[in-house]
């Protein structure tokens, strides 16, 4: 299951309208191991396509060596289709290569650049085998609270 701050989704949504018609795309980091989405980066289609998708290579090097200096990997991949429904095509599996992120898919052919229904799906891409899962979107993260020093 996706666990997702409401901000988060928010944003990843209002990307997908901005770029429509053509194809969104980026990532959400978070520390590594936690399986929590918590820094959200949109990145640029360097298609510029309303059909495909692809982060521009040298914006990838510095998001991944970025994350890396901070500890984090991506928890969230996302795209949007502005055409079809929110589930990844053959091109999306083939390119999917991280194991253990979350592969969310916005599909904005309802209502465009638009406020409207969109729908936000999540998978988990392994050796091309797709399994949705569910999403739970949350006000905001409860935070751990203080550690007890008394003790």
């Amino acid at each position: 299951m996706l666990t997702i701050d409401q901000a988060t989704r928010d944003a990843i949504v209002a990307h997908a309208r901005a770029d429509h018609p053509d194809e969104a795309c980026g990532v959400v980091a978070g520390p590594i191991g936690s399986d929590r989405p918590e820094r959200y980066v949109a990145m640029t289609n360097a298609e510029r396509s309303p059909t495909f998708f692809q982060f521009d290579p040298q914006e990838q090097f510095r998001v991944w060596r970025d994350m890396d200096d901070r500890d984090e990997e991506p928890v969230v991949i996302y795209h949007s289709h502005t055409a079809t429904e929110a589930y990844p095509s053959r091109t999306d599996i083939g390119y999917a290569s991280e194991p253990q992120a979350h592969y969310v898919l916005v599909s904005t052919r309802e209502c465009g650049s638009e406020a409207g229904p969109v729908e936000f799906r999540s998978y988990r891409i392994v050796d091309g085998q797709v399994t949705e899962e569910e999403v739970r979107v949350v006000p905001a993260y409860d935070r751990d609270p203080e550690p007890d020093r008394t003790a």
